[in-house]
C-alpha cells in the first residue's frame, strides 16, 4: 500500500516537470505524460517497478479517463448527423479498421487464438485524437468552418465505433454468435438501467445536492463506480460500466454542471492514466520503431484512401475532402485506452501496445504540425490534384461559374461568412433587385450549391488566389467587399486584398473589414475606401438594448425584431 501510494505521488511529480517542459516546447501535454510514465518505469530509471503498482494506475486511470469521455460524448451530435457526415464516417471507420486488420494479418501478428494483436492495432489505426485535433482547430478558429464539422462529426462516430468494441472485447476469445448476442444483450441491459436511472433518478438527486459542489464530485464518483460493479456483475468490464455511466450522464439536465465540477479530476486521472501507459513502453528497438513506422504510413496513407474520395464523390469539392483527411491523420488517446484494455486482458503483446504508443508520440508531433499549416497543404495538394486531372467544383459548372462571361458583376463579395450571409438577407428584404447584381466569390461547397439554389450569381475559388480574383472580373467590379476578418482567412488578409483589387481597379469602392482599431488605419492606407468593425455595430445594438430597458421599452424593441429574425433565410444559420 505504501509503495502505491509512493509511486503515485513520482507518476504525479514527473508529469508535472515533463508537463512544464511541454508547455515551453508547445508540445501537447500527452505527450508529457508518456515520456514522465517512460521515465520513471521499467524502461527508465526504474524509480517504478512494480507490476501491480502499474496496472492498478493504469486500471484506475483507465475507468476514470472513460467516464469523462462518456460525459463528453454527446448522443444528440450523433443522431443529428448530416449525411455527409454520417457516410464519411462508417466509410473511414470500416475502411481503416478493415484494411489495418488485413495489413496486420499478411505482417504475421495473430488474429485468433487468445491473442488480437491485429484486431486490437486495426481498431487503433482508425481512431484519431479528439484532444489534439480539437485543440489545433479552436486555435485557428476552424471548429465551425465546413472540414471542421465534418471532422468533429468524424470523430464523434469513432467514439461510437470505440464503445461498441469495448462492448465486444471480452467475448473476443470465445466469438460464437450465441456469445455475440449475449454480449450484445448484456450492453442492452447496462445501457438501458444506466439510461433509466439518469432519466428519472438522478436530476432529483443532482437538483438536491447542486448546492453543494463536493457532493457533486462524489455523486458523481459514485455513480460511476455504481456501473462499473454492474457491468462486472453483467460478466462486461468496469471499464465499459465507466464509459456507459459517463454517456447516461451527458444526457440529463445536470451534465454540464457534473462535468465542470469533476474537471479537476478528470485532469488527474488522464494524466495517471498516460503515465502509466508510458510505462508500459520499452526501449524502442529496431523492430519496435520499425513497426511503428508502418502504423505511421499506414495512418497518413489510410485516411487518404477513405477520406478524401468519399467527400470528393458527395461534391464537397477538392480543399473540403483534404482538409478532414488532413485533420484525422494521427492515433487517438482512445487508441491507447483500446491497447491498454488488451493488455490488461493478455489479448495483445506488450510489443504491439510499445509499437502504438510509440507511433501516436511521432504522428501527435508530426500532425500538429501538418495541421496549423493545413491550409498550405491543402493548396498544394489542391494544385496537384488539379494537374492529375481531378476536377473541382469551379470547373464541374462551367466557365459562367468563373466570372469569364459578359455579364459584368458590379457588387463582389470576396469571402462568404455569416456577416455575408446577413448581409444578403438584408439586401434580399430591403432591396431584391439589387441582389441580381451581387456575385459571391468562396470555396465552401455548401455556400456555393446553396447560392446557386438561391439564383445568386456565385463563383467557387479561393480569394487568397490572384488567378481566382482575376477570372471573377475583379477589374470590372464597382463595389467589392471583403466581409471576412482576418482571424478567419486562409491565405491572404484584408490589406492584401485591398492592395491588389486597388492595383487593378482604381475606380471600385473598396469595403474592408478589420478586427481590431489598429488594423482600421492601415486598410485606409491601403486605399480601402471603408473599413467595418464588427464589434462598433455590437456595441450600438447594445446602447440600443440598454436604452430601451431603461426606459422600460425592452419588450417592444424585443417584439420589433423578433419577425426580422423569424422570417430570414439564412445561408449560413
Amino acid at each position: 500500500m505504501h509503495e502505491l501510494i509512493r509511486d503515485l505521488a513520482l507518476s504525479i511529480m514527473m508529469a508535472w516537470v515533463m508537463g512544464v517542459a511541454a508547455h515551453l516546447a508547445r508540445q501537447p501535454l500527452i505527450l508529457a505524460y508518456l515520456v514522465a510514465g517512460f521515465v520513471l518505469g521499467p524502461s527508465g530509471f526504474k524509480w517504478i517497478h512494480s507490476d501491480e503498482s502499474i496496472r492498478t494506475i493504469a486500471e484506475l486511470g483507465l475507468i476514470f479517463m472513460l467516464f469523462m469521455i462518456g460525459l463528453e460524448i454527446d448522443l444528440k451530435k450523433i443522431i443529428r448527423a448530416g449525411k455527409v457526415i454520417v457516410i464519411t464516417g462508417l466509410v473511414q471507420i470500416v475502411g481503416c479498421w478493415g484494411l489495418g486488420v488485413l495489413l496486420f494479418v499478411l505482417m504475421g501478428l495473430p488474429f485468433g487464438g487468445g491473442q488480437w494483436d491485429a484486431l486490437y492495432l486495426g481498431v487503433g489505426v482508425a481512431l484519431s485524437s479528439t484532444v489534439i485535433i480539437v485543440k489545433v482547430l479552436y486555435d485557428k478558429r476552424e471548429l465551425d468552418t465546413l472540414p471542421g464539422r465534418i471532422t468533429l462529426g468524424v470523430l464523434v462516430l469513432q467514439d461510437l465505433f470505440a464503445i461498441l468494441f469495448l462492448a465486444l472485447q471480452p467475448s473476443l476469445n470465445d466469438l460464437r454468435i450465441d456469445v455475440v448476442f449475449l454480449s450484445i444483450a448484456r450492453v442492452g441491459i447496462l445501457v438501458a438501467a444506466a439510461l433509466l436511472v439518469s432519466r428519472f433518478i438522478l436530476p432529483y438527486l443532482f437538483h438536491r445536492i447542486a448546492r453543494l459542489p463536493e457532493l457533486v464530485v462524489v455523486g458523481a464518483l459514485a455513480w460511476c463506480f455504481l456501473v462499473g460493479e454492474f457491468a462486472e456483475f453483467l460478466h462486461l468490464s468496469r471499464e465499459m460500466g465507466a464509459l456507459v455511466a459517463g454517456v447516461s450522464l451527458s444526457t440529463f439536465p445536470y451534465a454540464l454542471d457534473v462535468t465542470a465540477k469533476v474537471t479537476a479530476l478528470r485532469d488527474f486521472f488522464i494524466t495517471l492514466f498516460f503515465v502509466a501507459v508510458g510505462m508500459t513502453i520499452e526501449v524502442p528497438n529496431g523492430a519496435i520503431i520499425a513497426f511503428a513506422a508502418v502504423l505511421i504510413f499506414f495512418t497518413f496513407a489510410s485516411r487518404f484512401v477513405t477520406v478524401f474520395p468519399v467527400l470528393y464523390g458527395m461534391k464537397q469539392g477538392l480543399r473540403a475532402s483534404l482538409l478532414p483527411a488532413i485533420n484525422l491523420a494521427q492515433i487517438s488517446e482512445f487508441s491507447l485506452v483500446v491497447m491498454q484494455v488488451g493488455i490488461l486482458e493478455s489479448q495483445v503483446s506488450a510489443q504491439s501496445a510499445s509499437a502504438a504508443s510509440f507511433a501516436f508520440v511521432v504522428l501527435a508531433v508530426l500532425s500538429t504540425f501538418i495541421m496549423m499549416r493545413s491550409d498550405g497543404f491543402a493548396r498544394w495538394g489542391v494544385a496537384s490534384l488539379k494537374r492529375a486531372g481531378l476536377r473541382d467544383l469551379d470547373q464541374e459548372h462551367g466557365e459562367d461559374d468563373h466570372g469569364d462571361g459578359h455579364d459584368k458583376r458590379r457588387i463582389l463579395l470576396l469571402g462568404f461568412y455569416r456577416t455575408a450571409s446577413s448581409f444578403l438577407s438584408e439586401l434580399e428584404r430591403r432591396n431584391a433587385a439589387l441582389l441580381e447584381h451581387v456575385c459571391v466569390v468562396d470555396f465552401n461547397p455548401i455556400v456555393f450549391h446553396e447560392l446557386k439554389l438561391r439564383g445568386v450569381k456565385v463563383a467557387y475559388g479561393d480569394i487568397g488566389h490572384i488567378d481566382t480574383l482575376t477570372h471573377v472580373g475583379i477589374a470590372d467590379a464597382e463595389i467589392i467587399i471583403s466581409s471576412v476578418p482576418d482571424s478567419l482567412l486562409k491565405g491572404t488578409t484584408n490589406e492584401k486584398l485591398v492592395r491588389y483589387v486597388r492595383g487593378v481597379n482604381p475606380t471600385a469602392k473598396i469595403v474592408a473589414t478589420a478586427d481590431v482599431f489598429a488594423q482600421v488605419e492601415q486598410l485606409y492606407a491601403a486605399s480601402a475606401d471603408y473599413v467595418t468593425v464588427a464589434r462598433l455595430a455590437e456595441a450600438n445594438e447594445l446602447i440600443e438594448v440598454v436604452t430601451a430597458a431603461d426606459a422600460g421599452l425592452l419588450d417592444d424593441l424585443r417584439s420589433n425584431l423578433e419577425p426580422r429574425l423569424r422570417d430570414r433565410r439564412e445561408v449560413l444559420p
